[in-house]
């Protein structure tokens, strides 16, 4: 998975570190460049996934529009050079200052979630001079079958307005003067596997844009989100996902209206397998059923695994012996700094060098300093072969 041209610089440098395989990363975007343009679909990046400066040029470089969840995002996406008509613009909870940044920008939408908040954005959009284009985030009870902690589409969850709030909508809709109804956003969800899920999306879609039809609202687009899911387990077989089957999903059951436009918001899925969390093998401790190998990185460098349960597939970069169980645990003063239990691996020793695979995806975005640690480093597959 890491070429060993790669291995043989990773000894001369400090552990832990993220290694991004920006060749990895490139072919992924071509792909999805290629099957999204059948339909003349638009692709924004999920900035929340990784926010690397370097990984963000190489998306800005491939033609993506920015998806953020914060005004900092915001601004990291047009500092970088993603053009501000390609910045969208989510989150439950946005602060004024947020919100002013955004109407600074003039970007593409303002993804709503509640009627107090269309409110605030016409108040702040008027004293600004201007007129907000936004999109109404829909909550459309779709179960995504993923984790409970990654699931934003159920009528319970925080995320999106309910179908039962509609005509309330409609009516601030139509009172508000400093806003512009742009389209619908929906996002059901993430790490989802099942293609079906998101044909049930598509027919959800399709009734509930019947009511804006029929109500008079025209919509540009519709904003379907991401959420397609990634292989943890085997990353080797599937290093890119199935964004065939994801868009042609799309295709065969979303109805557009004549002129309207399809955007995705997909993160982990352009992210996660070209990067990798490398560790060095501490200590090697004998526990009763298993031993434990003692890393150099923690949930400070990698917390999904404490936060979700995830599994992540670690490799032994230095050994090919014999395989021996072990409990893959980090340093930090916590039990749940526990990357893997029983995994058999090749026998270790100190000073091996590990990977932590398929972490470019809310592995660096999520580091901390807890316990005053160093925050993490990361290097990328052009600036290590210069």
């Amino acid at each position: 998975m890491i070429d060993n041209r790669f291995i043989e610089k990773f000894k001369a440098l400090e552990t832990p570190f993220y290694f991004y395989d920006f060749d990895l990363l490139r072919r992924t975007l071509d792909e999805v460049k290629q099957e999204s343009s059948k339909y003349g679909y638009i692709v924004h990046y999920a900035v929340k996934a990784n926010a690397n400066d370097a990984l963000l040029k190489v998306i800005r470089d491939a033609g993506m529009g920015a998806d953020c969840v914060s005004g900092n995002e915001v601004a990291k996406a047009i500092e970088i050079g993603i053009p501000r008509e390609k910045v969208a613009f989510a989150g439950v909870g946005k602060s004024d200052k947020e919100i002013r940044t955004a109407l600074e920008n003039d970007i593409f939408s303002f993804n709503c979630e509640s009627i107090p908040e269309i409110e605030v954005i016409d108040e702040l959009a008027g004293e600004a001079g201007k007129v907000a284009p936004v999109a109404i985030r829909i909550n459309p009870d779709v179960d995504p079958q993923t984790h409970e902690y990654i699931t934003t589409g159920l009528k319970d969850n925080k995320f999106g307005i309910n179908h039962w709030d509609f005509d309330e909508v409609g009516r601030r809709l139509r009172s508000l003067k400093n806003i512009r109804l742009t389209g619908i956003h929906f996002h059901i969800g993430s790490q989802i596997t099942d293609i079906s899920v998101f044909e049930q999306l598509s027919l959800k879609v399709n009734k509930i844009q019947e009511w804006f039809v029929e109500n008079g609202f025209h919509l540009e687009h519709i904003n379907v989100g991401g959420g397609l899911g990634i292989n943890y387990e085997k990353p080797e077989e599937e290093p890119i996902p199935d964004f065939k089957s994801y868009f042609k999903a799309f295709h065969d059951n979303l109805e557009l209206q004549p002129g309207q436009q399809l955007h995705f918001e997909l993160g982990r899925s352009l992210v996660a397998q070209c990067g990798h969390l490398i560790s060095r093998v501490l200590y090697v401790k004998k526990g009763l059923e298993t031993q434990f190998m003692i890393l150099d990185a923690g949930m400070t460098e990698l917390i999904r695994p404490a936060l979700y349960k995830a599994n992540h597939k670690a490799t032994n970069l230095s050994s090919n012996g014999e395989l021996v169980k072990y409990d893959v645990v980090g340093p930090i003063c916590e039990s749940s700094d526990t990357f893997s239990r029983g995994t058999l691996m090749p026998v270790a020793k100190r000073g091996d060098l590990v990977a932590l695979h398929s972490a470019g995806a809310y592995g660096e975005s999520m580091a901390s300093t807890y316990n005053m640690r160093d925050m993490v480093r990361s290097y990328n597959s052009d600036e290590l072969l210069k």
